[in-house]
């Protein structure tokens, strides 16, 4: 493993206007390039988190896939976000993982807001994915996931013969400032209990159905502690996270080897 930069991308996302989030975010991660190996954005980032997003979701082959692929290139560097994607006849909050070289994975978000109606139109997806940058193995989930820590539990000797599941654990969201604790608290939670760092972007501003996003995007160490934290306002932050204090840390404080069995169902 070697030292990995992450940019974090706390916009401001438009509401139902692919084409204009999609120039806006271009704008904001132009200056990255070069700069960063891993670049997050928001949640639902080419329309806000919408129920009637789904009318115009794109498929695999749309303009937001493509101008992924297209950032990727362009800043040298992994970029991750979630948009909502058509297969066949459902539609899945999807978060894409897009290399410099145009290889690309996803992940379908498990755990839908049933609070927000999220689970009445889209579809559930089932599988955990771990992705490899720079040696990292990297856990990529969305929003509500981080409410659910069995399917976000860092395991030992499962995935990888004699180390962890993941070493970073990143979360993609649209969570409204009025649950601003639970995702400070829960983003620290699954820091300490996973023995890994922890990513988190959210948006900020005031969506169509007039929820308020504080941000608080945040890289958050094995300790709990944020490394770095933004506040409520747009901008793009990097930050560089060691592979040798990780390493030090599961050395000198290795619970993994205590953790109780299990499988994912």
């Amino acid at each position: 493993m070697q030292d990995l930069r992450i940019s974090l991308v706390q916009g401001d996302t438009r509401w139902h206007d692919p084409m204009g989030n999609r120039e806006h975010y271009a704008a904001l991660l132009a200056p990255l390039a070069g700069t960063a190996d891993l670049v997050i954005l928001p949640e639902t980032f080419t329309s806000g988190f919408s129920n009637d997003a789904i009318f115009r979701a794109e498929g695999m082959d749309g303009p937001t896939v493509a101008w992924m692929r297209e950032q990727a290139r362009l800043l040298g560097a992994a970029v991750t976000g979630s948009v909502q994607l058509r297969v066949g006849e459902e539609v899945f909050n999807r978060l894409l993982w897009v290399m410099p070289d145009g290889e690309l994975r996803h992940y379908d978000k498990r755990h839908l807001f049933r609070y927000g109606g999220e689970h009445e139109r889209y579809a559930a997806g089932r599988e955990r994915l771990c992705v490899e940058l720079k040696g990292w193995r990297i856990n990529p989930q969305i929003c509500y996931d981080l409410r659910f820590p069995v399917f976000c539990r860092n395991r030992y000797d499962v995935e990888r013969a004699g180390q962890m599941d993941f070493d970073l654990q990143i979360f993609v969201a649209n969570w409204p400032s009025a649950r601003a604790h639970a995702w400070r608290t829960l983003a620290r939670a699954r820091a300490i209990e996973n023995l890994c760092y922890v990513a988190v972007v959210n948006r900020v501003g005031v969506d169509g159905n007039g929820l308020h996003y504080a941000g608080d995007s945040a890289v958050i160490d094995f300790l709990g502690q944020p490394q770095v934290e933004i506040r409520e306002r747009e901008q793009v932050v990097t930050t560089v996270v060691s592979a040798q204090a990780l390493a030090d840390h599961r050395a000198r404080f290795p619970a993994m080897l205590d953790a109780d069995g299990f499988a994912l169902a």
